[in-house]
């Protein structure tokens, strides 16, 4: 059975303090590295041009019709990469990258955000409980580090637990948007082939940019583990 003792001398080859700093790195390469892979493909194929010269906005209104979501209001907004679907108001905000873009990158972001509305009006469950999650997700990204930062402070362990405890609903809102993410990919390029939105020979670059920036929710989740672990340490290292 594993116990802590047999934890403790799992990393008894290097001290706490030492693995808290490698998880602390690898959380934070983990990162750097999925969102630098993510812009570095979503810029490459933001310089090829669609066949269909159709825009991000056109591209996602036809969709809309095709889910029979024909009345969703779709918007432009600030930034960049910041595209996202709101089922509070049912409505599709597109980034400047992608709102009056013709490239493949943009149909495709485009058409992943569709994949979130047509989750949404199904029901979809991975969705509703990653919905359900955001309350208690904010609540205890906020004030997890409080209490355990007190908690060492003032040496009260429990303190420091409970801190823990409510950082893994972090991880756990992670876990669940995988398939959240990965379900709206994979219905955006079938939503492209089907629309006639993309030729045979635009798939495998509309899968590239789609599978980017689903791989950017699957480091998210890694580096929440690292943090976790790493926090678990520092209560460790206390006591």
């Amino acid at each position: 059975m594993f116990t802590l003792y047999s934890y403790d001398r799992m990393i008894s080859g290097l001290s706490y303090y030492t693995w808290e700093w490698i998880l602390l790195i690898g959380a934070f390469l983990v990162t750097v590295i999925a969102s630098t892979t993510m812009n570095s493909t979503f810029k490459q194929f933001s310089k090829v041009q669609s066949k269909t010269g159709v825009t991000g906005r056109e591209a996602a209104a036809r969709i809309a019709y095709h889910i029979g979501l024909g009345n969703m209001l779709i918007s432009p907004i600030g930034g960049n990469l910041t595209d996202h679907y709101d089922p509070r108001n049912k409505s599709l905000s597109l980034s400047q990258s992608t709102f009056n873009s013709t490239s493949l990158a943009a149909l495709a972001v485009a058409a992943h955000e569709c994949g979130h509305a047509q989750q949404d009006a199904e029901g979809y469950g991975p969705l509703r409980l990653r919905s359900s999650l955001v309350p208690v997700t904010q609540f205890a990204s906020s004030f997890s580090w409080i209490l355990i930062v007190l908690g060492l402070f003032l040496s009260i362990g429990p303190l420091c637990t409970l801190g823990v405890v409510l950082f893994s609903a972090v991880v756990l809102f992670q876990l669940v948007t995988l398939p959240v993410e990965f379900d709206a990919s994979r219905r955006g390029l079938r939503f492209l082939e089907e629309t006639g939105l993309i030729m045979p020979d635009e798939k495998a670059g509309a899968r590239r940019v789609l599978t980017a920036a689903a791989m950017t929710y699957v480091a998210a989740l890694m580096a929440s583990i690292m943090q976790l672990l790493r926090l678990f340490l520092m209560t460790r290292r206390r006591d």
